[in-house]
């Protein structure tokens, strides 16, 4: 089954710095098949046996990256045929100009209900979220900076744990 792997905040501002090469060999190591990477920003596809569980997964491979890299990366899995239905179901289609404006927040788990109500309650023109299943949708016509995104809204009030790609990234992705 081939699978994609969302790492959190490596490769970014300098931070959490990991070598694509040498996160793609420990994913070889975990016994990994077809690892193919994406940028430098910890996206990576790969086959495994099906039957284990993403949440499974995604500790194996946080395991490993600390293990190797002595680093603690949130990582997301989710199976690629989910990737598909994360683009066909964007509720903001035909609603943005550019991949920049729109966003989607994987998270490892559902949202609580309670928790999407008082995100959606900030709901504004220029910037719109939608929950649907394990993800967040985000549409940000001014930009991530000023948003509540931009402003770890999501982690510090509603302490959501996510990682988030852009709209070219998650259409990237589906393919690799």
């Amino acid at each position: 089954m081939r699978y994609v792997s969302l790492l959190r905040g490596i490769n970014v501002g300098g931070n959490t710095m990991i070598k694509m090469a040498d996160l793609k060999l420990s994913f070889e190591e975990l016994g990994f098949r077809n690892v193919i990477s994406y940028i430098n920003s910890g996206n990576l596809a790969f086959d495994h046996r099906s039957g284990q569980l993403e949440a499974a997964i995604s500790t194996k491979i946080e395991k490993a990256i600390k293990k190797n890299f002595d680093k603690d990366v949130h990582v997301i899995v989710r199976k690629q045929t989910a990737i598909h239905d994360v683009l066909a179901n964007n509720p903001f289609q035909g609603k943005f100009e550019s991949h920049k404006e729109m966003h989607v927040l994987f998270m490892k788990d559902k949202m609580p209900k309670e928790k999407q109500v008082q995100l959606l309650e900030y709901n504004r023109h220029n910037e719109q979220f939608a929950v649907i299943d394990r993800e967040i949708y985000a549409l940000l016509k001014l930009g991530v900076a000023d948003s509540l995104l931009g402003r770890n809204f999501l982690e510090k009030k509603l302490k959501v744990s996510f990682t988030a790609r852009n709209w070219r990234t998650v259409e990237k992705i589906v393919d690799l």
